[in-house]
This record gives structure tokens, sequence and C-alpha cells, in this order.
């Protein structure tokens, strides 16, 4: 491969195509409808276009609107270690730099370099949470022809790539929140992230300095440092765009989704959605009701700060859909290269919406992993043995489309892949206007991925004991008006209380939540005991299988069953239990006034 010397385009037609296809991404590809019926847009429309941006090559490219895909690539490998400084004492570096600043530094140069078209590939270490994604590099070069060249340091890196960028900027090793400044610095300067260990290295390539935050934020708060942030780049960042540079915390940072923040122009931040902390609380509010109805949040909470209930109770608030993890990888190279020519995207389905089928009376187990494809066990050898159904959203054909054709040729007549609502949100905390907008858009983009089940999780009342992920009736109500050419849907995450059954179509909520650390001989007892709890048969009992669990685990603990059931995939044990709903309809229990309730919610 012939030395990269393609420098931008001039900055005016970069920015104005820019625009346009961030404008088409948030408002067609997506397929939002806004709250004003006279902007909703026809569905079979929006299918046709979001078929034609995945397999036709764009006039320009940009993060988020698939495309074809690039002949020639670079992949840059990064360590495995994400620290400020390491902190193993057993380690003879301990004390020392660890690899956190070369590493963002690539990650970031990889969203300089991707920001016009998908040039840069990141090779995370094995043990990446992702870790589903990590044959990927080599489908694309099997399946798409993409031909790597390798750019095993950083030198090696900037002397290829350091031209997309105008400079560098500097974040203080002693401030951690100063790295979340510098991205969002980087993005609206076009700058090489960097802390001051990497200055040389910068400038050895002709880069000048841009912003330098040494010693700039010396004894201020996070609050104190995102408002300055805000006063300074806010009015230049995106706002169809925002990255939350959650995770871990201290000195450890894992930014998968710097790329995508450098690349968007995105400010970034890791405010809590804490109520304790009103300060932070309240300019979080701000950010998001400045952001468009139709933005995306990408990355993940603070695990030091909130919980995940608290962050997207609150931005589920404002309509808005959050795409984790921070450790999402490679985001501005996948979104732009669709599926690969004459590819589409089929499912394994047993049934359709107008079948008609009939339970005999036995207990009949359907799995579900959701957390979404790419963390879980989907590599695993023991995959096909049995049924098992795969949350993967309908996300999926806009921000990796290559990934999740891999996963369908990959897939064996036992995996069954199940859709759900654009992004990550919470339906009960969702404003009434917003909801049918998110129902079309799911409803367009589930044909692209062959999709025919819907999966729903709400945690709005974390901390209940009782009732915590149900749902109300009028959330039950949306989804049976927005979606009725369904199979049914699933409700959960933990053990739930919701069901119901309207025009053939079944709602299932989860019996029972199997944790990755729960013993073998303890989970099988579990399931036994759930089976004599509920003796009248058919018995239907969908299983919320935790993503970290392997398969080879689930195998055996079926296999110690006392009552052998029957494993069936999700659209036909959806179809099997409105044949012969033995179950009670059933929905969130208004709560209760009272001191008793009051008591406990603590």
């Amino acid at each position: 491969m012939t030395t990269n010397t393609l420098s931008h385009p001039a900055e005016l037609l970069v920015t104005q195509s820019r625009e346009a296809a961030q404008g088409l991404a948030s408002n067609e590809v997506s397929f939002f409808a806004t709250s004003r019926a006279s902007l909703w847009l026809k569905l079979p429309g929006l299918i046709a276009l979001a078929g034609a941006l995945l397999v036709a090559p764009a006039a320009f490219a940009v993060p988020g609107v698939p495309a074809a895909a690039p002949k020639e690539a670079f992949v840059i490998p990064v360590k495995d270690n994400w620290e400020i400084t390491i902190s193993d004492k057993a380690s003879p570096n301990f004390g020392k730099e660890g690899a956190l600043a070369e590493n963002l530094m690539l990650i970031g140069l990889q969203g300089l370099a991707n920001t016009d078209a998908p040039r840069v590939y990141i090779e995370y270490p094995v043990t990446w949470h992702f870790h589903d994604f990590n044959p990927l590099k080599d489908f694309y070069a099997s399946r798409y022809g993409v031909k790597w060249t390798r750019l095993d340091t950083a030198d090696a890196a900037l002397t290829q790539l350091a031209h997309f960028a105008k400079g560098y900027v500097v974040w203080d090793r002693h401030v951690r929140t100063s790295i979340n400044v510098a991205l969002t610095a980087a993005g609206v300067l076009r700058g090489l992230v960097v802390d001051e260990s990497l200055i040389p290295l910068a400038e050895k390539h002709g880069l000048k300095p841009l912003a330098d935050f040494r010693g700039k934020f010396t004894g201020q708060s996070d609050i104190q440092i995102y408002k300055w942030a805000y006063a300074t780049y806010w009015k230049d960042c995106s706002r169809d765009y925002i990255i939350w540079m959650g995770g871990a915390g201290g000195n450890m940072m894992e930014p998968g989704v710097a790329d995508l923040a450098i690349a968007f122009h995105a400010f970034v931040t890791d405010l809590s959605a804490n109520p304790k902390d009103k300060e932070e609380i309240t300019f979080h509010r701000q950010l998001l009701s400045e952001l468009k109805p139709t933005a995306w949040i990408m990355g993940w909470h603070s695990y030091p700060k909130d919980t995940e209930g608290q962050w997207i109770t609150l931005t589920s608030g404002y309509g808005l859909k959050a795409i984790g993890l921070n450790t999402f990888p490679n985001g501005t190279f996948m979104s732009q290269i669709g599926f690969s020519p004459g590819f589409k995207m089929t499912n394994n389905n047993h049934v359709t919406r107008d079948s008609v089928v009939k339970a005999d009376k036995k207990v009949y187990i359907c799995l579900v992993q959701s957390d979404s494809m790419g963390i879980g066990a989907w590599t695993e050898p023991e995959r096909g043995k049995i049924p098992y159904n795969w949350e993967v959203g309908v996300d999926g054909a806009q921000w990796y489309p290559a990934a999740m054709e891999m996963f369908a040729k990959d897939k064996s007549p036992n995996d069954y892949f199940i859709g759900g609502q654009s992004g990550y949100m919470y339906p009960a905390a969702v404003p009434a206007d917003r909801f049918p907008g998110l129902m079309n858009e799911m409803n367009a983009r589930m044909p692209l991925m062959d999709q025919h089940t819907v999966g729903i999780m709400d945690h709005t009342d974390r901390g209940i004991p009782i009732g915590y992920f149900d749902l109300p009736k009028r959330c039950v109500d949306e989804y049976y008006a927005g979606a009725p050419g369904v199979i049914g849907f699933i409700n959960g995450y933990a053990a739930a209380h919701t069901f119901d059954l309207r025009n053939g179509q079944a709602m299932m909520s989860y019996d029972y939540y199997l944790d990755e650390h729960r013993p073998v001989a303890s989970a099988t007892a579990d399931l036994d005991e759930l089976m004599r709890l509920n003796p009248v048969r058919p018995y239907f009992m969908l299983i919320h299988v935790r993503e970290s669990n392997s398969i080879k685990r689930v195998i055996s603990i079926l296999d110690g069953l006392e009552e052998k059931p029957e494993l069936v995939p999700l659209d036909t044990f959806l179809k099997l239990a409105a044949s012969a709903p033995t179950f009670k309809v059933r929905y969130k229990d208004e709560k209760p006034a009272g001191k008793t309730w009051d008591a406990q919610t603590q």
C-alpha cells in the first residue's frame, strides 16, 4: 500500500458535507419522527432510503452513515493497559506512566482521520469488552476485500496520519477531567490529544500547540471544569451527538468512543445523574435540553458517580437515545461501511405474525441474552447446540453493519435475533409526544434486520424490590398501538410481572435472571422450584441469561432439571404463549402511599 498523503478537502466542503450527512443521519437514517405530525415521513420511503444507504457509495462519508468499504485502510494496535499511572505494585513499572496516554492519542487520531472516510481501524486487545467484535478485522478483509497496512508504533501512525491534525491539545496528568476537555477541544480545533510525555512526538511530526490544559484546572471541581469547557467550546460542538466518557474512574479510562467524539465535534463529559450531585445533575439537564430531539448520546455513565438506572432515566426523560458503552470500539470505521453488495440480513424465523401454533401441556423455556451484541457468548464453541436468542436491537444497521453481517453469516440454525426500539431508553420515562416517533423508527429499522420480536426494559423505579422492571399499562398500550405487526414482546431484565395478550400478540416478562455468579446447582434448583410454583401446563418460562454466562454453563444448568422442558426460539415461544395463556394479564402496580412503601424503597 502506498503512503496515504490525502489531506482533508477544502474546509468549507467538509463542513457542509458533514452537516448534511449528520442531518441525514439524525433525521432520515435514524428515522426519528418529530412530535409535529406534519413532519412525519412515510414508512416505505424510509425503508427504501435506509436500504439504499446501507449498500450504495455516498458522495461524501461521515460516521453514522454507512456506505461502501475502502479498498485499503490502516490498522493500529493499542496496548492492554488503560491507566494514567501503572498501579500494580507487583509490576517493575509501578508508578510509571501507563499506556492510557498513547492509546488515547491513537484513538483520537483515528477520529481525525475517519471524520470523512473510514481510513483507520484500531486493533484492541483480546480482553477488550467488545470481544465478539475481535474477528471483524479479518471479516473486512475476507468479505469486503479491505487490504490492511499495519502501523505498529505511535511514530509510524503519526508518520502516515499526522496531516489530519491541525496541531495538538495537551491534557493534565494530574486532573483526570482535563482529558474530557481535551477531547472536546480536539474535536473543535482538529487536534491530536496528548499528555506532556507525547509532546516531543507530536512536534517531531510538525504539529504545534492548539490548547494546553496543564495547570489550568488544578484544584477545581468537575462542575467548574465542565462549565469552563461549555463556555469555551459548546457553541462549536455538535447538537446531534454528545459523548459520555464514563465507565471506570480514577486512574483508569477506557475511551473507546473517543474517535466518535472527535469526528463529531462532540462535547465530552461524565456529569453525574445522581440527585445527590445537585450542581452536576442541574448542568447535566441543561446540556440534554440543548441537544436536538434526534440526538444520540454515545458512551456510558460514570460508575463512581451514579448508576445506570439514574442515568438512563434522566436521558430518557428528554426522549434521547443512548448507545453504549464507553468501550464501544471503532465507531467511526464500522458506521461508515454498510452491508456488502448483494447482502440481505436474514434471521432464523420459525413463525410469522399470522402463524397458528398450539402449545402442549409441558414446560417451554426460552433463553435470551440481552445487552446487545459484542460483549456476550457469541464466539464460544458451544453456540448452536441449543436454541439461543440474541438481543441485537435495531441500531446495528447504522452503527456496525459489517458486524451484523458477520454475525448473520456465522449464525447457526439455533440462533435467533431479537429487535427493539432504537438506542437505550426507559419507555416509562419517555415523554408521551416522543413515543410514536420511536415506534416509527423501530418499525422502519426492524425489516432491515429481519427482526419480528421486541425486547423492552424499564428501570425507572430503581431500588423498589417489587415491580422493579414492570411496565405501567400506558406503556403497554403504547407498544401495542405502535407495533401491531410484530409477533410479540418480552419485558424485563431481572424477573418481572407484566403480561398481556392482545390480537394474538403476547407480552411476556422474564421469570428468571441467570446471574453469572449463581452456582450451577443453585440455578438448577431455582428453575426446578419455579416449575413447582407454576404447576399448570403449559408453563412458559422466559429466562434472561446475563451475557457473562457461558453457553456451556447454561447447558449444564438445564441438564440438571428434574422436569425436562422444551427449549424454543423466541418467536415460537411467543406464539405458543398466545395460543394457551396460562399467565395472568398484569401491569405495574401504582405505588401505594405511606411509610411502609417508602421504607421498602430505601
